[in-house]
């Protein structure tokens, strides 16, 4: 995969991560932010894989990849939590 490619998904890794803390919906709590943050990082992984399919034979991975994979897309939701939780008033 060349640095450009990694680039480019782990920008839209970290704007899907974001998504569900910057997004404005009514009577949205924490719990079904984060149903909805697992949701994108299937997407995540899922759109990575179709990466992967389409420049060659995709890898099998073990627990460990997708442990250290969720964590940094947890690491990458960080900032859009502080902004929802932390920074934003409530009304």
């Amino acid at each position: 995969m060349s640095p450009w490619l990694a680039l480019c998904l782990l920008i839209v890794a970290a704007v899907l991560a974001n998504l569900p803390f910057v997004a404005e919906w009514r009577g949205c709590r924490l719990a079904v932010r984060a149903l909805l943050l697992l949701a994108l990082y299937g997407t995540t992984l899922g759109l990575s894989w179709l990466v992967e399919a389409r420049m060659g034979p995709v890898w099998s991975q073990g627990w460990e990849f997708f442990a250290i994979t969720a964590a940094l897309f947890l690491i990458l939701a960080f900032p859009g939590f502080v902004y929802r939780y932390l920074l934003l008033r409530r009304r």
